[in-house]
């Protein structure tokens, strides 16, 4: 089927879309730097591409043509909880009425919509209600599932993802995929307090001087921890040197520990008065140093949600640490490396960074691109 990529960014959703044999006609997307990404990674030739979704006309949007699928991650810092969460008082939020324009004016099969998972309790659930109602009045009926990148990449990153079918068009529900996030067969009113202690956000993680290593081609993808107070060290230290029973206050700072001494060991805040050990493997942002409560360790080799900055970074099996390279945050994303090498040579590293937070998961779009696919329409 054709597909129009709106809020394109740097081609997450065209990249998913097309490796489930879907085209795309054109896209539309307002930041400079991610419009170099997206036409260095995607052929754009003989597309049509727009700027500010806002300026385009009527009449152009109409020019387009048949289009099946109108894809759009509108933009999610109006809904998002690390955001002011504003919601359509924000102009960001209000984008999503030019989805509905486009819908208007292009009657496609189906709507590909994604958001943060804060979109599903912004204003105990009335923002969501009045984006169902919206597309019920355009003749669509919509499905939704919260699905995580983690069961397709290793990075935790809870996303809403929204299907609207014409009623003229199809029948086939697409969801649920994998998992057991909240779908739409539950009540709106029950979405409300999603998530509402935050668990699995919490921790506060110190590493024991704050150098970033270089990343070698073999390591892998290893897990970040920031430095504040030092490290401290709990337990026995084992080895060939004797150190028996060494143990230090959590608040203090160790001196510096050689291989001889049984390696090194990092503490994480686990809350006010307690610490626990840290593994390579796991996960901090370091964007929240100072947080106990948000963004903290994570393990299972799965990182924090990426986000636009450069503040996620890895611990080594020597207890090292240093940041994640914006290779590895295309990487857990899900874009090949080729995607990113096209990319790299028209874009900074702090614009890569960025574009990376910023866009959506391929392997999630291409799983539901592809069930997409496979949807019975009706004959009209």
């Amino acid at each position: 089927m054709t597909f129009l990529d709106l809020f394109a960014g740097i081609g997450g959703f065209r990249l998913g879309m097309e490796q489930a044999g879907h085209q795309c006609i054109g896209f539309c997307e307002i930041d400079e730097f991610a419009r170099r990404s997206y036409k260095a990674i995607h052929d754009t030739r003989k597309e049509v591409e727009m700027h500010d979704i806002t300026s385009v006309s009527d009449e152009f949007v109409q020019s387009l043509g048949p289009v099946d699928i109108l894809c759009g991650g509108f933009p999610c810092q109006a809904f998002s909880i690390a955001g002011k969460r504003q919601g359509f008082s924000d102009t960001r939020g209000t984008l999503f009425f030019e989805i509905a324009r486009f819908a208007t004016l292009l009657q496609p099969k189906f709507l590909f919509l994604e958001n943060v998972r804060g979109l599903l309790n912004h204003e105990g659930g009335a923002t969501f209600e009045t984006i169902l109602r919206t597309l019920d009045g355009l003749g669509y009926d919509v499905e939704w599932q919260v699905l995580n990148s983690k069961a397709y990449v290793p990075q935790s990153r809870e996303r809403v993802f929204l299907i609207g079918h014409s009623r003229d068009a199809c029948t086939e529900q697409v969801f649920p995929i994998i998992g057991s996030s909240p779908t739409s067969d539950q009540n709106i009113r029950n979405l409300v307090n999603i998530n509402p202690s935050n668990r699995g956000m919490g921790g506060q993680v110190y590493g024991s001087d704050g150098v970033a290593l270089t990343l070698t081609g073999d390591e892998g993808i290893k897990i970040a921890l920031p430095v504040k107070d030092g490290i401290s060290v709990a337990g026995m230290l084992s080895g060939n040197f004797e150190q028996g029973n060494r143990v230090y206050e959590v608040t203090g700072t160790a001196p510096t520990l050689s291989t001889k001494q049984g390696g090194t060991k990092i503490m994480i805040r686990k809350n006010k008065t307690e610490y626990q050990e840290v593994k390579p493997g796991d996960s901090v942002n370091l964007a929240f140093p100072n947080s106990t409560s948000r963004r903290g360790r994570l393990g299972k080799q799965s990182v924090h949600t990426l986000l636009t900055g450069d503040q996620q970074a890895v611990v080594t099996d020597q207890c090292q640490i240093r940041k994640l390279t914006p290779r590895e945050c295309w990487r857990l994303q899900g874009f090949p490396d080729w995607a990113f090498d096209r990319a790299s040579q028209v874009n900074s590293d702090s614009q890569l960074y960025k574009q990376a937070g910023n866009s959506v998961t391929v392997p999630v779009i291409f799983d539901i691109a592809r069930r997409l696919k496979e949807v019975k329409l009706v004959d009209l």
